[in-house]
């Protein structure tokens, strides 16, 4: 007897496409950055670089998080927008109070200002349609 495995709810219709492609291109921005900076210029900020890492590695997972698709990947796309979401906030807050800490920016320097707010946006959406496939029986 075969069991039938039941395809997982898409995430990525409608509104959820936009959020993958803004997210994709927020993969390939931070990442790319974050690595060029790291093996050229790793002494000046590391701080600053390996948060920028941090920032393209979130962005990946929950970029496939949301390809996947399915209830178990809308909720760790959730609980990762909401550390995204805290990461931009504390990172944001924390260039403003105290800029030396940071001789280079990061993406979620200044709430993601060089990224023209899109960090601090990103999540917001994100976690909003999150929450309305759930209601809605997509996921």
């Amino acid at each position: 007897m075969t069991a039938v495995q039941e395809k997982p709810a898409r995430l990525i219709s409608g509104p959820g496409m936009l959020l993958v492609w803004f997210y994709g291109v927020m993969v390939v921005g931070a990442l790319s950055r974050s690595a060029y900076q790291i093996a050229t210029e790793f002494d000046r900020a590391p701080l600053a670089y390996a948060l920028s890492a941090v920032a393209g590695v979130v962005y990946a997972f929950i970029t496939y998080t949301l390809v996947r698709g399915g209830e178990t990947a809308r909720r760790a796309a959730l609980v990762c927008c909401a550390a995204e979401l805290a990461g931009v906030l504390v990172v944001g807050t924390w260039t403003l109070v105290e800029p030396s800490a940071f001789p280079d920016a990061t993406v979620w320097s200044e709430y993601g200002m060089g990224y023209v707010f899109i960090p601090v946006l990103l999540p917001l959406s994100a976690m909003y349609w999150l929450r309305k496939a759930r209601e809605r029986g997509g996921a």
